[in-house]
């Protein structure tokens, strides 16, 4: 069997992290192939599933970069090594407060960015997620 060409970081499955949906299936928060990270969509939730900022854009925004950092760093990368963001709101109106926070965890880093107004998230009480693909330096 071939060596695996990346790692995987903090799996799950779905069926244990939403309930509430009859879904089944397997996949990660991050994942490391060669010298770049991918991180799945992060939300205003933290790792143990409590809701952060129930209401709150900006709160969701902070819990979601915390998470961010965290993957980024079990990764062996960290937030200045991010290259590119896609942004998702549920409403225009919360750009300003989630973009703010955004900025205050990535001042300096310059990362190409999307992002996106669509009308729902994989949960009715999430306002927004972010997810990030960073480097590893070498």
């Amino acid at each position: 069997m071939a060596q695996p060409t990346h790692t995987r970081i903090r799996m799950f499955n779905t069926k244990d992290t939403y309930p509430n949906q009859t879904l089944d299936n397997d996949l990660c928060q991050a994942v490391r192939a060669g010298n770049t990270v991918y991180v799945r969509g992060q939300v205003g939730t933290d790792f143990d599933g409590n809701l952060i900022g129930l209401g709150d854009p900006r709160a969701q925004a902070e819990q979601a970069m915390r998470n961010v950092k965290q993957l980024l760093e079990e990764a062996g990368s960290d937030l200045s090594h991010i290259v590119k963001t896609t942004t998702y709101l549920i409403d225009p109106r919360y750009r300003e407060p989630v973009y703010q926070e955004v900025g205050k965890w990535l001042k300096g880093v310059f990362p190409i960015s999307t992002g996106l107004v669509v009308s729902a998230l994989g949960q009715p009480q999430w306002l927004m997620e972010i997810d990030v693909v960073a480097v590893i330096p070498e």
